[in-house]
């Protein structure tokens, strides 16, 4: 059972995390969303805090550039799912939108036949309801068409691909946050906890 101070802890450094993040202060952010994250794993939180963690580390880290990260840290996620075998509807949507941010990053980065393998790969997961960033990204790539890591922002903006967004977070919950986060785990040391 998870203890209760510890989990509203981990939630309120998410949310603060979450603040900067809109504040585009994403080295601040990274620090708070880490240290949620090896809270919840510290306190055997629901694998979906987990997931909605490093899915904003995720976020912080492609705005920021760095895509190299991210890619790495998309295809190890990518190699655990492979190995669950498991065929859900929810499965395949949390497989299908890592594949979708991994063929979003590499299109940024200017890789397009890597980018339309990704994001063919997530659309042969999920819809085009439940993934429509990768639909039409992998449209345009069908198409011949460029994509620019201009373009391919504003399309993420369009089908609301980023979680982090004004409006949704919980202020009175940030408010709870230390001032200073204590650790600050990598997200493959904080991957590799939780698989442990």
């Amino acid at each position: 059972m998870a203890n209760p101070s510890l989990h509203v802890m981990h939630v309120a450094l998410a949310e603060k995390g979450k603040l900067k993040a809109l504040a585009h202060r994403h080295d601040e952010a990274l620090k708070l969303y880490r240290e949620a994250i090896r809270m919840a794993v510290s306190a055997k939180s629901p694998e979906v805090f987990f997931r909605h963690y490093s899915q904003c580390v995720m976020e912080s880290l492609e705005h920021m550039g760095q895509y190299a990260e991210v890619i790495h840290f998309c295809r190890e996620a990518d190699a655990h799912y492979r190995s669950l075998r498991a065929d859900t509807a929810l499965h395949r949507k949390d497989h299908g939108s890592l594949l979708e941010r991994l063929g979003a990053v590499l299109l940024k980065q200017g890789d397009a036949a890597a980018a339309r393998q990704a994001l063919a790969q997530a659309a042969g997961l999920a819809d085009a309801q439940a993934l429509p960033l990768a639909h039409q990204l992998l449209g345009w790539l069908q198409r011949g068409l460029s994509c620019s890591a201009t373009q391919v922002n504003q399309a993420q903006r369009q089908h609301h691909y980023f979680v982090v967004r004004a409006g949704s977070v919980n202020n009175a919950l940030a408010s709870l946050a230390p001032a200073q986060p204590v650790g600050l785990p990598s997200p493959q040391a904080a991957l590799t906890a939780r698989a442990a």
